[in-house]
């Protein structure tokens, strides 16, 4: 059974698409529109973390974790905020969230974050390596390395995102549109911007660029991970 995910904001943009990120992540995600709302589900049922944003109508995100943790909920809680001062982040861990995450932010690494925020909290080390492991590829999600063969091939942070997104997703296709929103966080696309990078993870992952084996276009579809 997946791991569930509360995404509590009022933003129906911005639900919407950190929806599509935790799914992607082949996570189980119910949403809510309100803090209240937020507490009502969490009283009723249990989740194995809740991703919280503060600015909502009524009761804020930090009124929220606050009286989850009074309540003795020990759900991991990750807040999203695009409040970036350093006190929001301090208060916002003081009362009890386990990680304090601002706007904008990569959709792929906030999806990292959540696994392995749940990770830790079903029993491994903190700081503990996990790797996943797909064909001749290996990826470190604790240090965000990537390895072929056992060799590092030494990603910038895009390229590094999409390759987390593809090893964590193998056989699956995705849409250009997808890609953009998951990896750029927006949903009107740029199309050379999918392409570039694209090419560039071919060029350092595989033996011919020209007739790529592992990152493999679908036409009409989109873009899809084989080993």
């Amino acid at each position: 059974m997946a791991d569930r995910v509360l995404v509590v904001d009022d933003d129906e943009s911005v639900l919407n698409m950190l929806y599509k990120v935790i799914r992607s992540c082949g996570l189980d995600v119910q949403m809510a529109t309100s803090g209240e709302q937020a507490l009502e589900m969490t009283s009723k049922e249990s989740f194995d973390l809740i991703l919280m944003d503060v600015n909502m109508h009524g009761m804020d995100g930090f009124q929220v974790v606050e009286t989850i943790r009074k309540r003795g909920i020990k759900t991991p809680i990750i807040i999203v905020s695009g409040r970036q001062e350093d006190y929001d982040t301090l208060y916002g861990l003081d009362i009890g969230a386990d990680d304090y995450v601002t706007k904008p932010f990569n959709p792929v690494v906030l999806g990292a974050k959540v696994k392995a925020l749940i990770r830790r909290s079903k029993g491994s080390l903190p700081g503990a390596s996990f790797v996943i492991s797909a064909g001749p590829f290996q990826y470190n999600t604790s240090t965000l390395r990537f390895y072929k063969d056992g060799k590092e091939i030494v990603l910038s942070s895009k390229e590094n995102a999409m390759m987390k997104l593809f090893i964590d997703n193998v056989n699956r296709i995705f849409s250009k549109d997808m890609l953009y929103e998951l990896i750029w966080g927006e949903a009107i696309i740029d199309e050379n911007a999918i392409m570039v990078y694209i090419n560039r993870l071919r060029q350092k992952i595989e033996e011919d660029p020209s007739k790529p084996k592992y990152i493999q276009t679908v036409r009409g579809l989109g873009y899809r991970f084989v080993v």
